[in-house]
């Protein structure tokens, strides 16, 4: 009898894949269904079962097999086509299910050291919860349950906004899909920042937010 696996442990939780590209391409494929549906069936032999799956995905990995591409000490000697290959462990169809993919570069030791003030975690709390009720008022659920309709009376552009993605669709050859995610995300990041209308700058923003790897 099949059993509910880490993606349905995961239900409205967080699955965290570290060192993303290391794990067999096809269970990383798998995870394309539940990231779309929210669900996961599995069949064995004569028998189905349907799991819940409504996870957030959070992954983790190097830019090249060594792990320095970038560093500012010059030091991965990985020949490009290497880089390629270890890069395109990620398929195309999943990373376009990825909302936002961040590069982080490397820190200095002086910078880990300073004692630095940030935004503690109980005000961005405060803030995160705001935005969330703002949503649940507007639409009576998270913008990430948003469907392509919803998306389109919820996550309105004005034309300089609706201009700047367009263009970044057409130079990123990116899919329809993507395009609705990154609506999601401009509308999430304008929630965050108090205002009612998705702003050209909330736009790009999320934009920057996906040009990480391989720019699809």
């Amino acid at each position: 009898m099949p059993r509910p696996g880490e993606i349905s442990l995961a239900h409205h939780g967080v699955l965290f894949l570290d060192e993303l590209p290391e794990f067999d391409r096809r269970v990383l494929e798998v995870l394309r269904e539940p990231m779309e549906s929210g669900r996961i069936t599995i069949s064995r032999a004569a028998r189905q079962a349907d799991f819940p799956a409504r996870f957030q995905l959070i992954a983790a990995m190097n830019p090249c097999p060594c792990g320095y591409l970038g560093h500012l000490a010059g030091t991965c000697h990985c020949p490009p086509d290497a880089i390629s290959r270890y890069q395109n462990r990620i398929s195309g169809p999943l990373l376009d299910r990825i909302d936002m993919q961040i590069e982080v570069g490397p820190i200095e030791a002086e910078v880990l050291a300073a004692n630095v003030d940030g935004e503690t975690s109980a005000a961005i709390l405060v803030r995160v919860e705001r935005a969330y009720q703002r949503q649940l008022r507007r639409q009576n659920k998270s913008n990430q349950q948003l469907a392509t309709r919803e998306i389109d009376q919820f996550c309105k552009l004005d034309r300089a906004s609706e201009l700047r993605l367009r263009t970044s669709m057409k130079h990123f050859h990116w899919s329809g899909r993507a395009y609705h995610r990154v609506l999601r995300v401009a509308r999430t990041i304008a929630d965050l920042a108090g205002s009612e209308a998705i702003r050209n700058e909330h736009v790009g923003e999320a934009i920057q937010y996906r040009q990480a790897l391989r720019q699809l």
